[in-house]
């Protein structure tokens, strides 16, 4: 009889707990929002891998690029032309 109580206690929280994990399995309502920081944090790092590429370009050292050289430059060959 004393068995018999807790066999039926240890099956209820048994079911019990295959019904939470069945509930939480089918829970998603949280994936876009993840989905969306993974994807922003993704541009992020390619955007900063590009400005530590191109970081002697835009800075003004003497390694014959310099991007304000060239700005001043084409805005001269396209005030020329007009």
């Amino acid at each position: 009889m004393i068995f018999e109580k807790h066999e039926n206690g240890i099956s209820d929280i048994r079911e019990k707990l295959k019904n939470k994990a069945k509930l939480f399995s089918k829970d998603d309502s949280g994936q876009g929002a993840a989905e969306y920081i993974l994807l922003f944090g993704g541009v992020i790092v390619i955007a900063l891998a590009g400005l530590l590429i191109y970081r002697s370009y835009f800075s003004n050292n003497t390694s014959g690029l310099n991007a304000t050289q060239d700005i001043s430059s084409i805005r001269e060959n396209v005030s020329s032309i007009y």
